[in-house]
């Protein structure tokens, strides 16, 4: 088993929250020892649209991961790729009586180097799914939908 790994940040919010339609969500998170980032509500929930939300970096938390997590298998099973790139959508919705994200769709347009064998490389995204530790530790639906091209 590897070693459990402890991941913190700081946050940061002032002003007042006596009127709910007009009160500030922007706010502050800070990383120790990286930039801070300046986030607020999604916009359906009055936040600024110009600023990330809580939302957005679950999105790109789940898409990031899948792909750090391809490129380090792929690498390993001398499959090399030259491009990933993914348009990654989420749904909030109301489920079980709770709004949660209850789906991220991962849709990864990979590019292989010449010579690499497609169907290798298509049965590393499931391999790369399941070790994904963000996707597992949400309970949202995370599907892939990868799509290859061999330069």
């Amino acid at each position: 088993m590897a070693e459990p790994y402890t991941y913190r940040c700081s946050l940061e919010w002032n002003g007042s929250n006596r009127d709910y339609n007009t009160f500030s969500r922007s706010h502050k998170v800070g990383f120790e020892g990286k930039a801070a980032i300046e986030m607020t509500a999604a916009p359906e929930y009055k936040g600024d649209p110009t600023r990330l939300d809580p939302e957005d970096l679950l999105v790109a938390a789940l898409a990031s991961c899948q792909m750090l997590t391809y490129l380090a298998i792929a690498s390993m099973s001398k499959v090399e790729v030259l491009e990933y790139r993914d348009e990654a959508v989420g749904k909030v919705e109301k489920a079980d009586g709770k709004m949660r994200m209850t789906r991220v769709i991962l849709r990864p347009k990979i590019v292989l180097a010449p010579g690499s064998n497609r169907d290798r490389a298509a049965g590393l995204v499931t391999k790369a799914h399941e070790q994904c530790f963000i996707a597992n530790s949400v309970t949202s639906q995370v599907i892939v939908e990868p799509e290859f091209e061999v330069r």
